[in-house]
């Protein structure tokens, strides 16, 4: 016969089981411009020039909470004449409760942003209508590759620091 003990029922006891939760406790314009130089528009289809950045911070009343930053930037250019710039800055304030130390900066840069970006390319669409200009309808972001894109550069610019490994 073996000694064995029956495993552990994580939901067994007086304390339910400590399930990950992120929850939106608000979401504002942090800032917001537009600047039309270039109106009336042109005719034809202008280069649009479109930039994204995610920033997170913890808030300053802790207890899980963070502000996360979507920043978004276009401009439109036609020929040598630029028709607007616009830049937004949208954050939220979140609470992240039961999340693992290892998964929390995911967490932040990946399913935060991806929260707020349908409210951010809502912003920047009727802004730019309001604009004189046709809507500017940004497509879906992958916050994934983001994010797995700014670890390789960070990665890349550590091991460049450390210089090449190998003869010295």
């Amino acid at each position: 016969m073996t000694d064995t003990s029956a495993p552990e029922n994580p939901g067994s006891g007086n304390q339910p089981p400590q399930v990950p939760s992120l929850r939106v406790l608000g979401q504002y314009v942090k800032d917001l411009s537009f600047e039309n130089p270039g109106h009336p528009p042109v005719q034809g289809q202008p280069n649009i020039d479109l930039g994204i950045d995610v920033g997170a911070a913890p808030h300053v009343d802790g207890n899980g909470l963070f502000e996360v930053s979507l920043k978004l930037s276009a401009k439109a250019v036609a020929g040598e004449t630029v028709l607007f710039i616009s830049e937004l800055d949208y954050a939220g304030l979140f609470q992240l409760q039961n999340v693992p130390d290892n998964q929390v900066e995911a967490m932040l840069l990946i399913e935060c942003p991806r929260l707020l970006f349908p409210f951010a390319r809502r912003i920047i669409a009727e802004i730019t209508r309001e604009g004189g200009f046709p809507p500017l309808l940004i497509d879906p972001v992958d916050f994934v590759a983001l994010y797995q894109a700014q670890y390789r550069r960070a990665a890349d610019l550590a091991a460049a620091a450390n210089g090449p490994a190998g003869n010295a």
